[in-house]
């Protein structure tokens, strides 16, 4: 019996889908793999404190957010593909900032330690905001409504790809030179930025947003984009579902502690396991590839929220290297349901004139949470122990499943076609 769904493949007849999958793999890989590093260069530098893995989400978030609603208008009103090149160009120039901070010879960058890292650490928080409000909505515009599902599915399968592969070879190539010649970590990410800027150029369309009939100023456009969301139920307990999970369960941004002083391993281990989720999320991807969701979507999104939680819970209980990495691969597995969902359900509800306002909105509520739970585990984690912070976090996951479902019970009935 034949189980695969030949249309999920037809969005790869189109050309600039194809490239765009090619930017989101290499713009990924250099993102995780330069994070990976810069992790790993904070916490073995700086005496190997949690609360220090938590102030490089803090040091993100801050300049994301007071920056998110300024560039979803700037999606909303000019060339994406411009915004894209831009900040593309941007990551490249940090990258190789790096890179020569990390020469021992070039004695006035070295000596900027940690200041450098927190630095491009600061600027990429802006960055990211502009890449936020900008690349799925110029995804959104280079395929017609009919493969938005099976788009997002592949757009997400490369975000994993890519986040498998960063913290893998930062793990073993910074593991085996140590941090002296974390330089070569920091060229293979130049590489990397290099190709998806390249990729992106040969995309013809310029990813132009539809205008509105009224001009409004930036303030109105916020106050546009803000209530759209929060007037809309179904966006609204979605981006909520994801916003608390990865708040609470950010068991990802202790892996570097958790295998120190847990698994008594050091930072070549760390590479692996940080992928763990990743690779549980490319797992699922191909699972959607072969049985899409649609009819039973609201279920499937509480239960593996909640299943996310159960994982999360377990990964902390664990002594065990390979047990450790299991627990990790299913969160990362039953998370990547709610990120399709979501992503769907934003493709098929955004009008195009506003799909930049909403999607910065998306990533304050999505995006920020990633750093901010990193910061709360971090606290926690300083305040009730490792594996003590990663417990509560899991717990407190499972409870908004239920919160959600009892402020709105009708997200169980979710149906993707009726959309």
């Amino acid at each position: 019996m034949n189980f695969f769904k030949p249309e999920s493949l037809h969005v790869f007849k189109i050309k600039e889908f194809r490239l765009f999958i090619l930017t989101r793999f290499f713009l990924t890989l250099g993102v995780q793999m330069q994070f990976a590093t810069i992790s790993l260069q904070i916490y073995y530098l700086h005496s190997k404190q949690e609360i220090v893995l938590g102030l490089i989400g803090l040091t993100e978030v801050v300049p994301f957010i007071f920056t998110s609603f300024f560039s979803g208008y700037v999606s909303d009103n000019f060339a994406r593909k411009k915004i894209i090149m831009i900040a593309l160009f941007c990551l490249l120039v940090g990258a190789v900032f790096l890179f020569l901070n990390s020469q021992p010879l070039i004695l006035l960058l070295n000596n900027l330690g940690m200041i450098a890292l927190f630095g491009v650490v600061f600027l990429f928080g802006i960055i990211r905001s502009f890449l936020a409000s900008a690349l799925n909505p110029f995804m959104s515009q280079i395929v017609p409504r009919q493969h938005y599902t099976s788009s997002a599915t592949w757009n997400t399968t490369a975000w994993h790809t890519g986040a498998i592969m960063g913290p893998v070879v930062a793990g073993i190539v910074f593991g085996y030179n140590n941090f002296f010649n974390a330089n070569y970590c920091h060229f293979i990410e130049v590489v990397l930025f290099a190709l998806a800027l390249f990729f992106m150029l040969q995309i013809k369309h310029e990813g132009l947003p539809e205008k509105g009939e009224k001009k409004e100023t930036i303030l109105e456009t916020m106050k546009v984009g803000l209530h759209f969301v929060f007037k809309n139920k179904l966006i609204l307990s979605t981006l909520s579902l994801d916003l608390f999970a990865v708040l609470f369960g950010g068991a990802v941004a202790l892996i570097p502690a958790f295998t120190d002083k847990i698994l008594h391993l050091g930072p070549e281990a760390y590479g692996l396991l940080r992928t763990a989720p990743a690779i549980g999320a490319l797992a699922m991807s191909g699972i959607l590839i072969f049985f899409p969701l649609s009819k039973k979507a609201g279920l499937a999104l509480l239960y593996s929220v909640a299943t996310f939680g159960v994982f999360t819970i377990l990964f902390a209980l664990t002594t065990n290297y390979w047990l450790a990495f299991s627990m990790l691969f299913f969160t990362g597995a039953f998370d990547n349901v709610s990120v399709i969902i979501r992503h769907s359900i934003l493709q098929l509800q955004t009008p195009n004139t506003m799909r930049g306002r909403v999607s910065a909105i998306n990533s304050i509520f999505i995006g920020s949470s990633n750093e901010i739970g990193a910061f709360e585990s971090g606290f926690t984690a300083k305040l009730f122990g490792l594996v003590n912070s990663i417990v509560i976090g899991g717990a407190l996951t499972i409870g908004v499943v239920g919160v959600v479902n009892k402020l709105n019970p009708n997200l169980k009935k979710l149906d993707l076609t009726d959309i």
